[in-house]
């Protein structure tokens, strides 16, 4: 099986990571509170900053935030056994984009871990048309927009969410899991 991947909430724990910066940048830095809805996945959406803001949240955390980030909690395991049964993954990712360096860092830590991805896909802005193009068999990824845009163009998708992250309704196409013991259920089940 040909299994799409993104990293950040997925394979990194970064997501979590993000929401902490977000929350310091917020209270201590612009010292206000411009949240605006816990559940979306992108903190362009989540709080009412301005695009300077933004910029200055990119430029001051994106790299401490890669940094300080591991893999997720049960990755390894099911990761390794996956590798093992055959199955092939191909990292489809929109890190890189902000921040080159980004991308150089999830290198670092993928090679510090010894894991090693059949294929990559940097800086993508549109994982439709990669899931599309690699044909693959599932993909997984934690940000709902994306997953909702997957599972409504056929493609059979995990939506890795986290807490506060909008709930999506399940179909045939999309499945709500929520760490890596559920991913490797599903694709047992497959």
């Amino acid at each position: 099986m040909k299994i799409g991947i993104d990293l950040d909430g997925v394979v990194f724990d970064s997501e979590t990571t993000f929401r902490t910066y977000e929350e310091i940048f917020d209270v201590d830095v612009l010292k206000e509170n411009n949240l605006v809805d816990r559940e979306e996945p992108k903190f362009q959406a989540r709080y009412n900053w301005t695009k300077e803001q933004e910029q200055e949240f990119i430029n001051t955390y994106f790299m401490t935030v890669s940094r300080d980030s591991n893999l997720m909690s049960g990755f390894r395991a099911v990761y390794d056994l996956l590798k093992k049964q055959g199955h092939e993954f191909v990292v489809i990712t929109a890190r890189g984009g902000h921040v080159k360096e980004m991308k150089d860092d999830a290198i670092r830590i993928l090679g510090e871990n010894g894991i090693e991805f059949d294929k990559y896909y940097w800086q993508v802005e549109d994982k439709l048309e990669v899931c599309k193009k690699e044909n693959v068999d599932i993909m997984i990824d934690d940000d709902w927009i994306i997953a909702k845009r997957l599972s409504e163009n056929n493609v059979k998708t995990l939506y890795f969410r986290d807490t506060n992250l909008k709930q999506l309704e399940e179909n045939e196409f999309i499945k709500e899991v929520n760490n890596w013991g559920d991913i490797y259920r599903v694709i047992r089940g497959m």
